[in-house]
């Protein structure tokens, strides 16, 4: 990955991500990231024929695994 796409990814003044950018966020592969969209689990929203991920929606869905961690 060169250090344009980190950079990038690491941007805190995005509004919306990559599905790769939520996934490198999250620490998870791409299938998965697109197994949580696909669920409902993730948000996204679509772009014209592109799919991005709203730059909170990450932290959102760990804050929702954590309560039902908690809750278990």
């Amino acid at each position: 990955m060169d250090t344009v796409n980190v950079a990038d990814a690491l941007d805190s003044t995005l509004v919306l991500l990559t599905v790769e950018e939520a996934a490198r966020r999250l620490r998870i592969g791409r299938t998965t990231c697109y197994a949580l969209i696909r669920s409902g689990e993730l948000e996204s929203v679509p772009v014209g024929r592109l799919r991005r991920v709203p730059a909170d929606a990450p932290a959102a869905y760990v804050a929702r695994l954590r309560t039902a961690y908690r809750a278990a």
